[in-house]
């Protein structure tokens, strides 16, 4: 079943139409450029993907049309002769030192270009413009030839971002569990059938039933280091191992995605392996909430509390994958968590 099609209840349709409007008005320029406002004002191509994703969900052509080109023209990256590479998006845009402003990175982040296809090929199939599609199908190439590997076991894994960045020593491949999007991939599969996206449908599923057994928590970290020689892992922030690489291993703001994503092939594909993944990981925050009425932001691996904080988007991205597992308590956090922080069109700030 395709996402487009789900029934929402009309009191959250209402909220959802409101809260987009408001986003739209607020952090989208004229131009299309979707802006962080709370980061000097700065761009990432995540941010250009998910007002892709609002917008073709929302029905809102205009605005999708709007982003979609301004990261097309922007983010694009190119040679020293200003020839395209590829079709892949730079991932950080911004106001550099000399006041000018452009790409302050080009390196790709394959989650932002992961949701920029998914958004295109249900823009090509809700407003009927193939253009969308073929343009969607020659980024998918880019992710495959770039953004996955092919491991010495014979499973193809995606990578974060480039390979000279994250694959550059035989033993250490640095991962990021919240960018496999299962949906998207079966998505892809379907129109992109000379690659085998399923096989990265498998791999992911793999990595997080292996990650389950590395935390003692069966949570997911933000970020974490596979031997694919030795076929193990390690923590990105044990003993200061990586210096390059100033990224940690908790359950924090890249990790809570993985339950909205795992949730999104639980809902649209039935798929038993996310609701499998779902009954395994969520034990843990069911625990907490049924303890404390909240829960924290940030944790470690072993469960210490790393943040006092709580994160209304922590509990956005629970809610989809408890509706899987525990509809009560997805509903307890809505009620109490989702709700009381919307205001005025905006969901907390």
């Amino acid at each position: 079943s395709q996402p487009l099609t789900l029934s929402i209840p009309s009191p959250q349709t209402t909220l959802l139409r409101e809260s987009w409007q408001t986003y739209r008005d607020r952090f989208i320029q004229a131009d299309g450029r979707v802006i962080d406002r709370a980061d000097r004002d700065r761009t990432v191509s995540e941010g250009q993907a998910y007002a892709m994703l609002r917008a073709v969900a929302i029905n809102d052509p205009a605005t999708f049309e709007r982003t979609y080109t301004w990261a097309k023209n922007n983010l694009a990256r190119r040679d020293d002769q200003g020839q395209l590479r590829d079709h892949l998006w730079a991932w950080h845009w911004g106001q550099r030192p000399d006041g000018s402003w452009g790409i302050l990175d080009d390196n790709f982040a394959t989650d932002a270009d992961i949701d920029a296809p998914t958004a295109l090929i249900w823009a090509a199939q809700r407003w009927r413009c193939p253009q969308y599609l073929t343009e969607a199908q020659a980024i998918l190439d880019d992710i495959w030839e770039q953004g996955t590997v092919a491991l010495p076991d014979g499973q193809r894994q995606l990578l974060p971002g480039p390979k000279d960045a994250f694959f550059n020593q035989p033993d250490r491949l640095v991962l990021n569990p919240s960018y496999f999007a299962p949906a998207s991939f079966r998505l892809f599969a379907q129109v992109n059938p000379s690659r085998a996206w399923n096989s990265l449908t498998d791999s992911g599923y793999a990595m997080l039933a292996d990650l389950r057994l590395f935390s003692e928590t069966g949570l997911p970290p933000d970020w974490v280091v596979y031997n694919p020689i030795t076929q193990t892992y390690r923590s990105l922030d044990s003993g200061g191992l990586d210096p390059d690489l100033p990224l940690q291993s908790h359950y924090s703001f890249d990790a809570i995605r993985v339950g909205w994503r795992v949730g999104q092939d639980a809902a649209w594909n039935r798929a038993p392996q996310a609701k499998g993944y779902l009954q395994g990981q969520l034990p843990e925050l069911i625990q907490r909430w049924q303890r404390d009425g909240r829960l924290p932001a940030r944790l470690s691996l072993d469960g210490l509390t790393k943040s006092s904080y709580e994160a209304t988007a922590h509990y956005a991205m629970l809610y989809p994958a408890l509706l899987q597992v525990d509809p009560a308590i997805a509903e307890a956090i809505y009620q109490q968590k989702l709700l009381p922080a919307y205001q005025d069109g905006f969901w907390d700030s």
